[in-house]
């Protein structure tokens, strides 16, 4: 998977949309809600430590089954302590990934597509550059990934 990294602007201004009460099932049509129940600012929303926060875009389908398509832009913050089960953004030596982190039993960056090989890194030569906290799709591409 290739990354590239972007970071979230100093001065953005906070940008509030409405955000609906009423949940949108997915399964049947229910009428239809006109109720606002706060506003939503998604940086607010994804970003928890802003100076230690940024995107990427990932490229690649090895993390398709953990629903993280080719062209999807990751938000990744640098300050949170991994665990076991986080998605993790990955170095070792000169090659950076995205996978799932198994620390138990055994160290492992798992991917999530079975066409895919589990990497067993060196503990000391693994470094953890940020945990993914949130994924953004862009609809139309995540369907024609799908096809």
């Amino acid at each position: 998977m290739n990354l590239m990294m972007l970071t979230p602007t100093e001065s953005a201004q906070p940008l509030a949309l409405p955000l609906f009460l009423e949940m949108v099932p997915c399964g049947f049509p229910s009428p239809a809600q006109d109720y606002v129940e706060k506003e939503l600012d998604l940086n607010e929303y994804c970003i928890r430590h802003r100076s230690a926060t940024y995107y990427l875009r990932a490229h690649g389908d090895s993390m398709r089954d953990g629903f993280l398509f080719s062209g999807d832009l990751l938000v990744v913050d640098s300050a949170m302590k991994p665990e076991h089960g986080d998605i993790v953004v990955a170095g070792m030596g000169a090659e950076f990934t995205v996978k799932r982190l198994q620390t138990r039993p055994k160290l492992c960056l798992r991917p999530m597509n079975p066409a895919f090989p589990p990497l067993y890194p060196d503990p000391d030569e693994l470094q953890i550059f940020g945990v993914v906290t949130h994924i953004i799709h862009r609809t139309r591409e995540v369907m024609k990934c799908l096809d």
